[in-house]
Formats: C-alpha cells, structure tokens, sequence
C-alpha cells in the first residue's frame, strides 16, 4: 500500500490490486478548488462550481493514465443496488442510482465519491471483472459489499476465493461514533458478530466500518481481503471528511479501471 503523485495530483494505490487494474484512491492534493474544497474536490453537489469539478476529475484521471471520457459513474444512495457498465456513461446521460458498478470491460473506468463512507474495490483476475462500491453505514447494514460479490457470481461465474477486495480510507472506528438506532441495526444485521463491531468508550457507541466489510467480504467467501485503516477524519491533511469538518468539504474520488 502506497502513496503515488503524478503531475501533483497524490493519489493512494493497492499493492494487492496492482496486477490487472489501473486504480487511485485519490486525495485532496492536486486540484484547482478553493477553500473548503481545496483542492481536488469530486463532488458535484457540494457547493463547489462545476467547472473546478470538471477540470479536477480530468486531473486525477490523467494522472492515472485514464481517459476521462471512459468514466461510468452512478448516483449514490446508500444502498445496495448493483449498476453494470457495459460502456462510459455520456455526460449528458441521467446516472443511475447505485452504490456498487461492476464492469468486464477495459475501456470502462469506475468512479465513486467519498467523504468518511468506506471505498471497497474488487477484483477477479481470473474473470477479468472489476467492481467498486461505496458503504456508509446504512449500505454496510444492507449488505452493499455482498451483493457485489453474489453479483460477480451470477453475472460473470466469479469464485468468491479468486476474488481480491481491498477496503480504502474511511471513518475509523476511534471517531465513527453512532446513535441508538444504528446501535439496533447493526446488531440486527450482523448478529454474534454485532459486539465485535461496536465498541463502547465512557457511554459512547462506535462503529466499526472496516470490521463490518471485512466480515461481510468473509461471509460472501472472499479471502483475500487488503485494509489500509486509514481514518478520513484523523488525517484532513489527505482527506475530505464529512464527519470532522461538519458538512463543510470536499469529496475524494476512486476510480478503478480493467487494464
């Protein structure tokens, strides 16, 4: 796992995803917004003019190597729907509502937005598919990443055990704190598990972001399975985060791409 900087853009890439993919995890560093976006600000719906939006995405692209009229990218909704990309998605096209994308195409290039949710990238070498997802807690809850993977398996005959997954900077669990009611969800969607995931600190309640995909990776049937336990919110230096900086930000982006 390692920081990467291309053309001043400072992106983070996978060692286990090397082989097979393009991919970025991409910071805040390299683009052309103001405060409280600077710099490299993803986000559409943030406040942020569009055009700084556009110019930063065609940054972080290039520096990866990547067209950006490749990208296919989807409205997010915190759920767990799966949209699959067959092709870029033209700008002037509605984006789908989803919070997985999964292509077996090399000219397609996956992109999601981020600022505490949890980037989960995915990887059948074999298959020659590749996926991302974006997991807050409510798509954690409802499963986000297994639906990945049972779609993998339907769509393109994927073997969980050939699947690679690598989970990105989120909120950790020593700043995620979360109320009652997701305290009840959580323990109704992960069961025996449930205690492992939510930690109690002087009557407070955390949840476990990385934990609770890495557990749901694990149940679907995937092994090998990278965490970078990097928390948006303890390092604002790289990161956008919604939690710390109280709505006021930015959105870092993730793309990956079949090479």
């Amino acid at each position: 796992m390692s920081f990467q900087t291309q053309a001043g853009v400072r992106y983070w890439i996978f060692d286990s995803l090397e082989e097979g993919v393009a991919q970025a995890i991409y910071t805040r560093h390299g683009g052309v917004s103001p405060e409280p976006w600077a710099s490299l600000n993803l986000g559409g719906t943030v406040g942020d003019d569009l055009e700084r939006v556009g110019e930063n995405r065609r940054r972080a692209l290039e520096a990866s190597g990547r067209d950006p009229a490749t990208v296919f990218d989807v409205w997010q909704v915190h759920g767990d729907q799966v949209a699959i990309a067959e092709a870029p998605r033209p700008l002037q096209a509605p984006h789908l509502q989803a919070d997985v994308i999964l292509t077996d195409r090399p000219g397609v290039t996956l992109m999601m937005r981020f600022a505490d949710c949890v980037p989960v990238f995915l990887h059948d070498p074999l298959r020659k598919v590749a996926g991302i997802a974006h997991a807050g807690w409510m798509g954690t809850v409802k499963g986000t990443v297994r639906a990945a993977v049972a779609t993998m398996q339907s769509r393109y005959g994927s073997a969980a055990a050939n699947i690679r997954a690598a989970i990105g900077p989120s909120i950790g669990p020593d700043h995620y704190e979360v109320g009652a009611d997701v305290v009840a969800q959580v323990r109704q969607a992960f069961g025996k598990a449930a205690p492992d995931l939510l930690q109690m600190r002087d009557d407070r309640t955390f949840f476990d972001l990385w934990g609770a995909n890495r557990w749901l990776l694990e149940q679907a049937g995937v092994r090998q399975i990278e965490v970078v336990e990097i928390c948006t919110a303890c390092h604002l230096e790289d990161w956008y985060s919604h939690r710390a900086e109280k709505g006021h930000t930015g959105r870092f982006g993730a793309m990956i791409a079949l090479k």
